[in-house]
């Protein structure tokens, strides 16, 4: 009862901010997608007077901790008081990774607002996400020119009204890509990041990785487990098995943190399944990955509908090698290279996604603003 008042105390508190410090709001419903934020946020702040609210429902968000000028946070649950202070909320813009936007629980707001939404994957728009995940955002921020193609195939397939979208990028590429001389220890043996995505048919949830990671450590590998958070809340009694099977085993090292990238670094090659992770990696740090050949990742079973391969899929034979299980040996996990591909071809302002997703940020509240003032 005490969470709960504290929370609506914060709920209102946010409502009755001054009109200047609720112009830009950031949302965010867990700790990992902090780094997705933190460089918009703040080029915004050093290259404006604007002020910044930032919202998470997660304790553990690391932008609780920031100490920035001009930048309020808060904390929300994910429930109730959530749900209730978003339909009251008053701002010009508010920026969310959140997909299924008045879909579900989280509805827009009764107030006119501008809704953004911030990628945090590279993969594509319609197979695994559900039907009409982005049809309330008003922007979307494209990471590559797969994402144009899939919102305007989206958009003329259901008949909507065009979106805006926006040339941005992919922010958590940027941040790998300028760690690339991260020191790393030299792996000897080789160690082996094994990175699924979360769903019934994923490694984790199939029981493929279990299997997996016997086999690697049989055959002398260290091994990086890195589950989706996803994974951890809804099947942790599956990875707690893999835990204990293991628990005496120095060469099995379990990572539960997809914000930090050191697992990235400290690995030699990935293995996983239809994570977008494994595109990331490949991308920006140009290490071989292996894709264990499972049936796809699929929330929307009329994806098909959109006459357009996903990116996912289209992309992992030019980055990796798709194997069975049952194919995996250690001649082959020691023989295979990176394949290299021109990310700029795939990816939107790489480098400069921050830089990028700032700028327009500050041009749709600028049109916001000249709208106001036509309408006076």
């Amino acid at each position: 009862m005490i969470k709960i008042i504290k929370d609506i105390i914060q709920a209102i508190k946010i409502i009755k901010l001054p009109k200047k410090r609720r112009r830009i709001i950031f949302y965010s419903e867990g700790k990992d997608y902090w780094p997705i934020f933190e460089g918009i946020i703040k080029i915004l702040i050093k290259e404006t007077d604007l002020y910044i609210s930032y919202i998470t429902s997660d304790k553990n968000d690391k932008g609780l901790n920031k100490k920035i000028n001009r930048f309020s946070i808060f904390f929300t649950d994910e429930k109730y008081v959530r749900n209730w202070l978003f339909e009251n909320l008053k701002a010009d813009i508010v920026v969310m990774t959140m997909p299924d936007l008045n879909q579900y629980q989280l509805k827009r707001s009764k107030h006119n607002i501008h809704y953004i939404y911030l990628q945090h994957a590279l993969m594509s728009l319609h197979m695994i996400y559900r039907e009409g995940a982005f049809n309330y955002y008003d922007s979307i921020f494209c990471s590559g020119p797969h994402h144009i193609s899939e919102i305007r195939a989206i958009e003329k397939r259901f008949k909507l009204s065009p979106k805006k979208l926006y040339k941005h990028g992919y922010s958590r590429l940027d941040l790998l890509i300028k760690e690339v001389g991260y020191p790393k220890s030299k792996n000897t043996p080789k160690q082996i990041l094994f990175a699924p995505t979360w769903g019934i048919k994923a490694a984790i949830e199939s029981g493929i990785a279990e299997k997996l990671i016997d086999k690697l450590l049989n055959y002398g590998y260290r091994v990086i487990f890195r589950p989706h958070p996803e994974t951890i809340k809804s099947s942790f009694s599956i990875i707690d098995k893999i835990l204990n099977k293991h628990n005496d085993n120095p060469k099995l090292k379990y990572d539960t943190s997809i914000s930090s990238l050191n697992s990235y670094h400290y690995s030699d090659l990935m293995i996983s399944d239809w994570s977008g992770a494994a595109i990331e990696y490949a991308f920006a740090l140009k290490k071989p990955v292996i894709f264990l050949d499972l049936p796809k990742k699929i929330n929307n079973p009329n994806y098909k509908d959109i006459n357009i391969e996903p990116f996912e899929v289209s992309i992992r034979k030019k980055i990796g090698y798709v194997v069975k299980l049952s194919e995996l040996s250690s001649s082959l996990i020691n023989s295979i290279s990176s394949i290299k591909v021109d990310i700029n071809e795939q990816v939107f302002n790489v480098g400069k996604s921050d830089y990028y997703g700032a700028k327009h940020i500050i041009k749709i509240l600028n049109n916001i603003e000249n709208i106001k003032h036509d309408n006076k």
